[in-house]
């Protein structure tokens, strides 16, 4: 019977022992009388040492006649080295084929050539064998963990709602519409109305984190149709701030469990940043950016000013902008106006830097306000039944936000592209592989 298969980060502790390894051939090079072969595993690389005179020769030749990222499977015995690398190796005695690689690779693994993102992504099974791409998506599941950990820590109970809508929860031309037997369905954009029917249901407070669909014809290295949102509601929050802390806290507390899974790796982005994080009211901003006339929503140029502006003042990559207008958020339909001054909302968006990364405030819970609101937004309430109807037989105040998920990713792993922040990205001009 073969010895068990283990991975390379195991072997500097099983010195002597005889084991399988198995993974693809990361490279093979033969140096006078020792060659070797590196052999990658989900856990690292393992380095298998061949020495003319005590290794058999039929594995010089078989190792050598072998492409890069072949699959094989090594036996041999562990046998811990200073002069390698990684401090163990393993001296083989049988070596088994069990995938053999194309060759040319349509992009190196280990190769220092840049690679343009395109051909990564049309090749993305193999980029995603390259060490530092598998560490994104490391760091993304710790995140996710630490996401996940925080909101349920608060009292958050974690749903799934449905993905093939008959409206949206924002209206506009921005909803990838599908066949839904005959009928027009839509693939959802938001589960905001969803999780705000779950509050009436008595569901205090509950959070998703799932896919989302939106089919804005938007080319920016910040811009992608299908993303992963988190969205929280919470019944009875004490006002917009009592989101905004909740957020916070959700964000300092996933930034120390991924700090504390990742260890002395762990990055400076996911240092923890300075509390509280500094709240901007919009029309402070817009003063700041020079900006008059009728309230308008920001744009990137605006964006990047804004950081620099914030970056100068409070020197805080994270930030909150505060008291959207009510007229920036008017398709916004579900968002409540302030009983001071209806032309505000207790709306915010959270950012980092100059990325928008999450935004929220509290909803609007009384029946009357929110069907002016939808005819406001230029949208028939008789489209909202099954919504509305939440809403007849008693709705909480309350309130939440919804997170791009993708864009933290960017931003911890300082990833040039969103695109980068996930397994296989879709965007106006990618649907394959």
């Amino acid at each position: 019977m073969p010895p068990p298969r283990r991975l390379a980060r195991e072997l500097a502790q099983l010195d002597g022992a005889t084991v399988r390894i198995g993974g693809h051939l990361e490279d093979y090079r033969a140096l006078g009388g020792v060659a070797f072969a590196l052999v990658r595993d989900g856990s690292g690389t393992s380095q298998v040492t061949l020495k003319k005179g005590v290794s058999d020769p039929a594995l010089f030749e078989l190792l050598s006649s072998l492409p890069r990222e072949s699959v094989v499977l090594v036996e041999g015995r562990v046998q811990l080295s200073q002069k390698s690398n990684r401090g163990v190796e393993l001296l083989p005695t049988t070596v088994s084929v069990v995938s053999r690689s194309e060759s040319p690779l349509p992009l190196g693994i280990i190769d220092k050539v840049p690679t343009e993102l395109d051909t990564r992504l049309n090749h993305r099974v193999i980029d995603l064998r390259k060490p530092e791409v598998r560490g994104i998506f490391e760091l993304r599941a710790h995140i996710l963990a630490g996401l996940r950990s925080a909101l349920a820590s608060e009292g958050f109970l974690e749903v799934e709602t449905p993905k093939l809508l008959r409206q949206g929860a924002e209206g506009g031309a921005t909803l990838f519409a599908v066949d839904y037997f005959g009928e027009q369905a839509y693939l959802a954009q938001s589960p905001q109305l969803y999780k705000q029917m779950l509050i009436s249901s008595g569901f205090e407070r509950v959070f998703e984190i799932a896919p989302a669909f939106r089919a804005e014809p938007s080319d920016t290295v910040r811009h992608i149709t299908e993303f992963t949102s988190l969205d929280a509601e919470m019944a009875f929050p004490d006002g917009a701030e009592a989101i905004r802390a909740l957020l916070e806290t959700v964000v300092l507390q996933a930034l120390a469990h991924t700090r504390t899974a990742l260890g002395p790796s762990a990055s400076e982005r996911l240092a923890a940043p300075s509390t509280p994080f500094p709240r901007i009211p919009f029309a402070e901003a817009a003063g700041w950016l020079g900006r008059s006339g009728p309230p308008r929503d920001l744009g990137a140029d605006d964006e990047k000013r804004l950081a620099e502006v914030v970056q100068e003042k409070f020197g805080a990559p994270y930030y909150f902008l505060t008291e959207f207008p009510t007229s920036v958020k008017a398709k916004t339909f579900y968002a409540e106006r302030q009983e001071s001054d209806p032309s505000l909302t207790g709306y915010f968006d959270l950012y980092h830097r100059d990325l928008e990364l999450a935004s929220g405030g509290p909803r609007e819970h009384r029946l009357d306000r929110l069907e002016a609101n939808l005819r406001s937004a230029g949208l028939d309430p008789s489209g909202f039944a099954s919504y509305l109807e939440a809403f007849r037989f008693g709705m909480p105040p309350h309130g939440g936000f919804g997170f791009g998920v993708d864009r933290l990713v960017k931003v911890l792993a300082g990833l040039p592209n969103i695109r980068e922040s996930r397994l296989f990205p879709r965007d106006r001009y990618r649907l394959e592989p």
